[in-house]
């Protein structure tokens, strides 16, 4: 499968961080390869802005965000205060379209591994359907460790392929706060997933260098199967 659903325990856990970061390394070193970027649902303004004001895309405005509603609120609240229906087909298809069309795909999940995309169905419930494989982005504060806990356990009662785990710091964080608040043996030994790296807490999202340093510093090889890791810079 040539995608990676991106998705967290919480909204603003830094899943926006680690696509925007896998996206820089894949532009800085694989510019003779096609990438993919696709945030499945959106409500409020946000990320969608963020990636078309970070990257050039040779994809479409709807491929970007095949689904949107103005509010902020879960979809299937959102989708009832504008009177629309949540259409997962028109996501799907879109979504199918560029897996046959770039070489790889980052998909951003919405909110948490747990969030409501319809009434039925949870991120979880759509990544199992969709036979997607994902990562899950835990960020690094008081509470990390159950957070982690709780979404794996969630991952495998809904049968969502989980290939690891990413740390995010969104806020600024010593090392022995990580090592207090997000030791890497204890997530491992309660999840039995393995943790793929730490994305340390950026003051500027927008700097694509940084960005791309910090994806170099984590497990690429779990994060993005079957492509050739040796880069290649960008002419």
């Amino acid at each position: 499968m040539n995608s990676l659903l991106i998705t967290g325990t919480d909204t603003d856990a830094g899943k926006t961080v680690l696509t925007s970061a896998l996206a820089a390394y894949w532009q800085t070193y694989f510019a003779d390869r096609t990438l993919g970027i696709t945030k499945l649902l959106q409500t409020g303004t946000g990320d969608r802005e963020h990636y078309t004001r970070l990257f050039h895309l040779d994809q479409s405005p709807q491929e970007l965000n095949p689904l949107h509603f103005d509010a902020p609120l879960a979809p299937p609240i959102a989708a009832e205060r504008e009177g629309r229906p949540i259409e997962l087909e028109k996501v799907w298809t879109t979504l199918q379209s560029l897996q046959q069309r770039k070489d790889f795909v980052l998909v951003e999940a919405l909110g948490g591994l747990g969030s409501p995309v319809t009434r039925e169905l949870t991120v979880a419930d759509l990544a199992r359907d969709w036979r997607l494989r994902g990562v899950l982005v835990v960020p690094v504060r008081l509470g990390a460790i159950g957070q982690a806990v709780a979404n794996v356990a969630l991952a495998r009662q809904s049968g969502f392929k989980l290939k690891g785990i990413v740390l995010s710091c969104v806020q600024p964080a010593s090392e022995q706060e990580i090592a207090d608040w997000a030791p890497l043996y204890l997530i491992e030994s309660l999840t039995q997933i393995r943790v793929l790296g730490i994305l340390p807490h950026l003051d500027d999202p927008n700097d694509l260098t940084k960005l791309a340093k910090a994806a170099s510093e984590l497990d690429l090889e779990r994060l993005l199967p079957g492509v050739n890791l040796i880069p290649q810079i960008a002419k």
